[in-house]
């Protein structure tokens, strides 16, 4: 699941659908004004990107309601993507939707999606052009500090910082291993499915995976996992760049 957070209102969802969409790599407009033949019509959310030149547009309505959606509402949004011609339109509900209404969706291009179906259908999109690019963006460098060479500069450090130095990547280590087996080149180079969560799932027990905290081995939501790894990643870099920008000059 990219996410476990449930968006409060329908606002909320509407920006999270969104941004979904742009971090998958769509140019994405919240509540777009556009022109259809009856009329001007207003868009939850609109995404667009271009695939070798050719235009592909999704259409969202996004429906906070406390009941199942109705038929009338696929009725009415299903023209609404024909006429402004989308190449698909979702309809994302947080309590599901009528009989009716799934009926009414058959051998069309609309999609009837919960808030969990619809991060399901871009879930290896986001974690390709989003996730995995955001922990190398973030967290190169502890992965570098994470390699078994140690840098030029560790010569020229005293015995006590040597020690400091030493005592970091004992404690980083394997946080930076793991957060490199999540980034883009590992994917790249093994073709495998996304990665289950949490990671203490497919860890194997070791004394040593008690150097990272628990919320980050037992969380459970791609995004969560990620700000909680960044948040420390970097807490973590600010201390090995405390020894480099001492003796690296």
């Amino acid at each position: 699941m990219i996410t476990n957070s449930t968006p409060e209102d329908w606002q909320a969802l509407q920006t999270e659908v969104g941004r979904i969409l742009s971090e998958c790599g769509f140019t994405v407009e919240i509540e777009k004004k556009i022109d259809s033949p009856r009329g001007a019509v207003e868009l939850d959310v609109y995404a667009e990107e271009t695939i070798r030149g050719r235009r592909y547009a999704i259409a969202c309505e996004c429906k906070h309601w406390k009941n199942r959606i109705p038929q009338t509402v696929i009725h009415s949004f299903r023209t609404v993507v024909q006429e402004i011609g989308a190449n698909i339109g979702y309809i994302v509900s947080l309590e599901g939707f009528q009989s009716g209404a799934l009926a009414a969706s058959e051998l069309t291009n609309l999609q009837l999606v919960t808030w969990q179906e619809f991060q399901l259908l871009f879930e290896e999109s986001w974690y390709e052009e989003f996730f995995t690019k955001e922990i190398d963006r973030k967290l190169d460098g502890l992965m570098t500090y994470a390699e078994p060479f140690l840098p030029a500069w560790f010569g020229r450090m005293s015995d006590a910082d040597k020690n400091v130095y030493l005592g970091l990547k004992e404690r980083y280590d394997l946080f930076g291993v793991i957060m490199q087996s999540l980034g883009p080149y590992t994917r790249l180079l093994r073709k495998e499915p996304i990665p289950p969560l949490p990671l203490r799932a497919r860890l194997k027990p070791d004394p040593i995976l008690d150097t990272i905290p628990d919320h980050i081995l037992d969380e459970t939501g791609y995004r969560e996992l990620l700000e909680a790894s960044i948040l420390y990643g970097e807490a973590a870099l600010a201390e090995f760049r405390v020894l480099r920008d001492r003796y690296a000059t």
